[in-house]
């Protein structure tokens, strides 16, 4: 169940729902959009919320609830915030619920601009403790990572899972072209656009580099998007849009270096785990420049796949990626130095099996 995301979403549909049909489940993805069966899942389209932010929380979480309940299924995975009140509701029916937490969300409350700031902790919370109140009570929790090595307080809950948004092997590990053409002095970040997540410090390290900056995905609002993209040097800056998996590959395989230099706020420096557009430039082979945090620093120092750096120092980034552009043989070391983490460790083939096995735990089944 899900009232947030679209069909096709990365996670939810093409890894989590398609694996645990390849298992031998009969699955049902209530959804946004329109009904149909692919990968052996069968999506329970639901239409599109109308009006805003609320309306989508309130009406539209309803109605995915509504349809999801319709099924009677054995078991209820929910994957949104809003839909907490609906998996308590699950609950008390009898039904076995699994709440999956993309985020850690009360730390992300505190950043969103969308909400007054006055008001951000107060609302984290309030969020925090219903969160552990309802995760207390259902069968299962997926959580993204860890903060600081603690379980994120969800202790009472009886089946738990840490499961990565990591590569599936398939999809880009395996089609990595060694051979590919690079454009000269490319940089690139794929993900949510946002002055949190350090767009704006890397749009001015671009220009201190003297080099194309491409960026792919959603901008936070519009007029964020004026901003970045009527920077002194627009020129520098490519705006693609928000890309597909296989226009994701083939932006990916035609540059020199990938960004991921997240600012410390919010969950970015605390989270035990490496942002997703991390291990997608892993998996093609290109080498990475990250912020630092204790786990990035662990990871960095145990596999040599980058550089990392201050994501608020402008020079650091720029002379980061003046080094490697200069030392192509050390960055293509650095690039396949990352594509064995992923071999090794960070890809869906181990997560797959933390999913079924939490399944098999929550329904009693034999392993």
């Amino acid at each position: 169940m899900t009232s947030a995301h679209s069909q096709g979403d990365t996670r939810i549909f093409v890894k989590e729902c398609s694996s645990l049909a390849k298992a031998g489940y009969e699955v049902y993805l209530v959804i946004r959009g329109e009904s149909g069966f692919q990968n052996g899942v069968h999506i329970v389209g639901v239409g599109q919320p109308t009006g805003g932010r609320v309306s989508r929380m309130t009406a539209f979480a309803r109605r995915v609830y509504e349809a999801a309940l319709k099924l009677d299924a054995d078991i209820y995975h929910f994957h949104d915030p809003e839909l907490l009140p609906y998996g308590l509701k699950l609950h008390r029916k009898g039904k076995k619920v699994v709440f999956d937490s993309h985020e850690i969300y009360p730390a992300q409350i505190r950043t969103k601009q969308y909400l007054p700031r006055p008001l951000r902790g107060t609302i984290a919370f309030f969020y925090q403790k219903y969160e552990q109140y309802v995760c207390n009570r259902i069968d299962g929790l997926i959580y993204p990572c860890t903060l600081t090595g603690k379980e994120n307080d969800h202790t009472q809950c009886q089946h738990m899972a840490l499961i990565n948004n990591v590569p599936i092997l398939e999809e880009l590990y395996d089609r990595y072209d060694a051979e590919a053409h690079k454009e000269e002095r490319s940089i690139c970040y794929i993900g949510s656009l946002t002055r949190e997540r350090g767009i704006s410090n890397l749009v001015r390290a671009a220009e201190k580099a003297d080099c194309t900056l491409y960026l792919a995905g959603d901008f936070s609002t519009p007029e964020y998007k004026e901003e970045v993209l009527s920077a002194p040097n627009a020129a520098q800056i490519q705006y693609v849009g928000k890309l597909n998996r296989d226009e994701i590959r083939e932006l990916l395989m035609r540059m020199q270096i990938g960004m991921v230099t997240l600012r410390n706020i919010g969950q970015y420096h605390a989270g035990n785990n490496l942002a997703t557009k991390t291990y997608e430039y892993m998996s093609l082979g290109i080498p990475v420049i990250q912020n630092h945090s204790a786990y990035n620093d662990r990871v960095m120092e145990k596999y040599r796949y980058g550089i990392a750096v201050d994501p608020d120092d402008i020079d650091e980034i720029a002379n980061a990626i003046q080094y490697l552009l200069d030392h192509p043989e050390e960055a293509k070391q650095m690039g396949l130095n990352g594509r064995k983490a992923v071999r090794e460790e960070f890809n869906w083939g181990v997560e797959e099996e933390k999913l079924r096995k939490l399944y098999q735990d929550i329904l009693g089944e034999k392993q």
